[in-house]
């Protein structure tokens, strides 16, 4: 049975231990989980009542789908402390979302948790290609948010010399790059496209820059967009995954040497795909989606909670542990406009086809009668002249081509779009509610 008081950082073995010595270890954990959940969270124990089970009927993995899912609407109906499983004195750290859209989803952690929180972040790095005595430049920001902490302390248990630059000051963000010349950035992809644009205002060439690693996370990105960052910067970009109410960053992983998907840490995170309009399990291979079950957690425990981001799992390769496939979507980003599906992912892969158009853009949604209508603002790059204009016409075929829906297409003069700090603005939805 797992104990916290007992845990030691599995990092070297776990990562290629066999499938059945990772179900095991799992199994032992996730009955831990559970009791540990179910006796002392009063939320969890009523949810499992209401749905007839108890820890006990957890005999194999697949019993895990007898279990209640947890949504974001629990952990704001128990704000701020209800979702803690030892006293509020045992909690050595909150953090928590923003709240911009209601009460902020608040999470906590032992000193114990804290430890893991660490190791699987530093796991995470390593598996990147970062090695002890590198610098690493930590852009994602510091506060309630989970980015700037999470990859900080994991730096530190890496053996990494941090610059905790948080984000914001992008001027001075790319002055220090140049005078400290750190070997790993860690922030999100839209802010390195921001820092991308003021190098070369700059005038320094990105590509003589001495980053050598970019972890990317807390926001979808593309393929297309890693082709963008790798090519400009002349270094690996890989996704690094994870959420506040699992632990933060640091549950899954690229490996560096593949970036096939992300390497999902099993011994601390148990995933499982699902209908999101059923809730079925569905096999490995198939997409929905994901559902995250903490195996360590203590301060907070977290069962069967719906991520909303859609993905599909996927077998090991550089590690035994299963990969999911790169998160490119999440159901509550997924736009319906006249009746079609729509996701931000989808517009920036054809964007980053048109050499004329920047990565920079934000899809604008009104409704003008009873029809909805979409445009998106792109940047024109800097010197593109008149291609820029006829890029935009042929975005905006492409789009009715491939997704069906005709879009405006408004293109703006370089730094058109407000850029963000932290995770960019993509949608901006001014269609009238209900």
């Amino acid at each position: 049975m797992f104990s916290i008081s007992t845990y030691k950082p599995l990092i070297d073995p776990i990562e290629t231990a066999s499938r059945d010595e990772i179900a095991a270890l799992q199994l032992g954990r996730l009955k831990w989980s559970l009791d540990h959940a179910w006796r002392n969270v009063p939320a969890y124990r009523a949810k499992f009542d209401a749905a007839g089970v108890h820890p006990d009927d957890l005999r194999s993995l697949a019993d895990l789908a007898k279990f209640p899912f947890t949504t974001k609407a629990d952990l704001r109906d128990n704000y701020p402390f209800g979702m803690f499983a030892v006293p509020r004195e045992q909690v050595v750290r909150i953090h928590g979302s923003s709240g911009t859209t209601g009460k902020p989803t608040v999470v906590g952690y032992t000193a114990g948790d804290i430890q893991i929180w660490a190791d699987v972040v530093a796991r995470s790095l390593r598996a990147s290609g970062a090695r002890p005595g590198m610098i690493a430049h930590v852009a994602y920001g510091y506060g309630l948010f989970t980015g700037g902490l999470g990859a900080h302390y994991g730096a530190e248990k890496l053996g990494c010399t941090v610059i905790p630059i948080s984000g914001g000051m992008t001027e001075r963000q790319v002055q220090l790059i140049q005078d400290f010349r750190p070997d790993i950035i860690m922030v999100t992809p839209s802010y390195m496209l921001a820092i991308l644009d003021e190098f070369r205002k700059a005038g320094f060439d990105p590509r003589g820059s001495s980053l050598q690693i970019g972890i990317f996370g807390a926001e979808p990105w593309t393929n297309a967009m890693r082709g963008e960052i790798e090519q400009s910067f002349d270094m690996h970009a890989v996704d690094i995954y994870g959420l506040s109410e699992v632990i933060g960053p640091g549950v899954a992983n690229e490996c560096v040497e593949t970036k096939d998907g992300l390497h999902i840490w099993e011994d601390h995170f148990y995933p499982e795909i699902i209908d999101p309009e059923t809730g079925a399990v569905l096999p490995d291979g198939e997409k929905g989606e994901l559902v995250f079950t903490a195996l360590t957690k203590e301060a907070m425990p977290i069962i069967r909670y719906r991520t909303r981001d859609l993905t599909r799992l996927l077998p090991g390769t550089a590690r035994s542990m299963r990969r999911m496939e790169k998160v490119t979507g999440r159901s509550d980003d997924m736009m319906i406009v006249r009746g079609v599906n729509v996701f931000p992912t989808q517009i920036e892969e054809m964007l980053l086809t048109l050499d004329a158009l920047s990565a920079h853009y934000q899809i604008v949604l009104t409704r003008e009668g009873r029809m909805d209508e979409m445009a998106v603002k792109v940047e024109a790059r800097p010197g593109a002249g008149e291609a820029a204009s006829a890029a935009g016409k042929l975005l905006g075929q492409r789009i009715k081509d491939k997704i069906g829906i005709s879009a405006r297409i408004d293109v703006l003069p370089p730094d058109g779009i407000e850029r963000s700090a932290g995770k960019a603005r993509r949608i901006v939805d001014q269609r009238p509610k209900g």
